[in-house]
């Protein structure tokens, strides 16, 4: 049902976008929407849009999820409480999905599926409605109708295969460098005193990527170089497509228990090295699931085994890379975790052929990290380290690849 309503509202607004030329974003008016709960277990979304915008909805299962995609809404200053509540949504979250795209998710704590869904916009370039009634349903029929539907106006193309093997690069190329910012558009991140996770990796990103490139013999790419959602999955294929040399996720998690403080530094791991660790890997990968993406076509076992066989070569550069990375991290910056290397089943990782490390540049649950990642002097330095950390694993990667030749 959800597959075809999505058909059905695709070709609704293929027509009305021939009669209308919409241009600029559709400014959300927070006041007008709302979620509101109804008879029997209906709920009701209302938006309210400065203009009509292309849109199409779906569900998706494990966890139950509503889908709602546009192209494209400016949420302004909105926030997820300002729509309200209503029984059967456990969270609204939204924001942009990747450039020209934005995204709503409910997180439903009950099997909801939409009865009716409707868009009315007034005459000319006036302002939209978009009305959503959702009305309760079995968990059996909420599953059968789950899952995203593809179009290749909305979605993106299938990746591409090569058989293209990875030539060995001369001594003088430059040392490629993917460094990816965690979270991103409508995934925020650890949030404290109105600062976002999203946010501060961004800006760090950048100001490793100009430490790198002013430093010579690195090209530097980002994952994301704006606020927008990439997925897991995404950031390691970009990694593969730019064959890269190194992989480095940048994140500063807040937990909620203990006192943890301070950087460190992780590579993957089947089993993490400590309960932290397996919280911050789960916390991490359930980004996904809350974006709404659909993950149902994991890796196999044949795959896995494949992967695995990969990663014999590339396990003792990273673990190499990772050790380091934390001496020069913290000759740099003075003080790192109390266990500043660590391991974990970060998805973000898994690039079986490029040495790939995770480093939380801090907690934003404590003081003293969160005033180090605001304090430009602080993230100079640890900038510096981290490309100290870089150089001196080229060197020593070279040296133990000449020496495999030999």
């Amino acid at each position: 049902m959800s597959r075809i309503l999505a058909c059905l509202v695709i070709c609704a607004w293929a027509g009305l976008a021939q009669a209308q030329e919409f241009s600029a974003l559709a400014r959300l008016d927070a006041e007008k929407s709302s979620l509101q709960s109804g008879w029997r277990g209906a709920v009701t979304l209302e938006m309210s849009l400065s203009q009509g915008v292309p849109w199409r909805i779906f569900r998706l299962d494990e966890p139950r999820r509503l889908v709602i995609d546009f192209r494209e809404v400016d949420w302004g200053q909105t926030r997820p409480e300002d729509f309200g509540t209503a029984e059967g949504v456990a969270a609204v979250r939204f924001g942009g999905y990747r450039p020209g795209w934005s995204r709503m998710v409910l997180d439903l704590s009950a099997p909801l599926v939409v009865e009716t869904a409707e868009m009315a916009v007034a005459e000319g370039t006036g302002p939209a409605t978009l009305t959503i009634s959702l009305v309760a349903a079995t968990p059996e029929a909420f599953t059968q109708g789950a899952g995203a539907p593809h179009d290749p106006r909305w979605d993106l193309p299938e990746p591409a295969t090569t058989n293209a093997e990875k030539s060995d690069k001369p001594v003088w190329a430059p040392t490629i460098v993917v460094i990816d910012p965690g979270h991103g558009g409508i995934d925020p991140g650890a949030e404290r005193d109105g600062i976002q996770e999203k946010d501060l990796m961004l800006s760090f990103a950048r100001e490793l990527r100009d430490t790198l490139r002013r430093t010579g013999g690195f090209d530097v790419y980002l994952t994301r170089d704006a606020d927008e959602f990439v997925s897991l999955e995404r950031r390691v294929a970009i990694a593969h497509q730019l064959h890269a040399d190194v992989f480095i996720s940048l994140h500063a998690d807040s937990l909620s228990e203990g006192h943890a403080h301070g950087a460190a530094v992780y590579t993957l791991a089947d089993e993490a090295t400590d309960a932290a660790s397996a919280l911050l890997a789960e916390r991490h990968d359930r980004a996904d699931i809350l974006s709404g993406v659909d993950l149902s076509g994991a890796d196999d076992e044949v795959t896995d085994v494949l992967l695995d066989l990969a990663r014999l070569e590339t396990e003792p550069r990273t673990d190499a890379l990772a050790g380091l990375m934390v001496n020069a991290m913290r000759a740099a910056t003075g003080a790192l975790n109390k266990k500043p290397k660590r391991e974990g089943a970060f998805s973000v990782l898994k690039a079986a052929d490029v040495p790939s490390v995770l480093i939380e540049l801090g907690f934003m649950s404590s003081e003293r990290d969160l005033n180090n990642l605001r304090d430009p002097g602080w993230r100079a330095s640890m900038a510096s380290g981290i490309r100290d950390g870089l150089q001196a694993w080229v060197i020593e990667d070279k040296a133990a690849k000449a020496l495999v030749r030999q």
